[in-house]
């Protein structure tokens, strides 16, 4: 079949089109594969604020009365520069039972643990009890400032006094490895991040992603004087 004489630039841009996009599609495929990441982010969620947002919704074993939690982990995400692996095996292999309730101290939900091995876990590269460890390891190797571990009303805060408490707290800890999430209201989560030995490291992206509200407020703790 001839081509009509206005095909020819058509179909040169085309294949040129093709040959632009073989490195990114190439680079897709890398996406997901366990072990590959290039940092850590260590989240710590402010617990009342969950509890507060989600309302009957909440875990219960996180959020009743008798459970007074204040800093917990959300997770240890394996990143790239930009973006993050997720799922990378499916199904994820099992948890065993004696692990999962290990973590139940520093993340107070079973179905916490589960999502975060099954999400991100996987892409860490090691087996179940190997990342739980790590996320031990990293929880211990941040200090929770003392102002954040006995609230008792509710108190207005602004991203920034949160970051320098922190950095405070922790010698090393610059501004650009650790950044503030929060809800518009509320103050969600706290993001350390951390390299693959589980050091203090610079992660401009989840900085950009940090809250930009002038205040936020921090719920309180149910009860205080049990707060961990």
């Amino acid at each position: 079949m001839r081509l009509a004489p206005s095909a020819g630039p058509v179909l040169a841009a085309l294949l040129l089109c093709a040959a632009l996009l073989l490195p990114t599609l190439a680079s897709a495929q890398q996406t997901g594969e366990p072990g590959r990441f290039d940092h850590y982010v260590l989240t710590l969620s402010w617990s009342p604020s969950y509890c507060e947002a989600m309302g009957e919704r909440a875990e219960p074993a996180q959020c009743e009365r008798a459970r007074p939690f204040a800093f917990v982990v959300h997770g240890l995400w394996p990143q790239y520069a930009r973006g993050w692996p997720e799922h990378c095996v499916k199904p994820a292999p099992f948890l065993p039972e004696p692990v999962l309730r290990s973590m139940l101290d520093i993340m107070p939900s079973r179905r916490l643990v589960l999502h975060q091995w099954r999400k991100h876990g996987t892409c860490s590269g090691e087996d179940a009890s190997a990342y739980f460890a790590s996320v031990r390891r990293a929880y211990e190797r941040v200090t929770i400032p003392e102002a954040f571990r006995h609230l008792d009303d509710y108190r207005m805060v602004s991203p920034g006094e949160v970051e320098a408490a922190f950095r405070t707290a922790n010698p090393g800890l610059a501004t650009d490895m650790i950044a503030v999430a929060c809800d518009g209201r509320r103050l969600t989560e706290v993001r350390i991040c951390m390299n693959r030995t589980l050091g203090f490291t610079a992660c401009e992206e989840v900085d950009r992603r940090a809250c930009r509200a002038s205040r936020v407020v921090m719920p309180p703790l149910r009860n205080s004087a049990g707060a961990r």
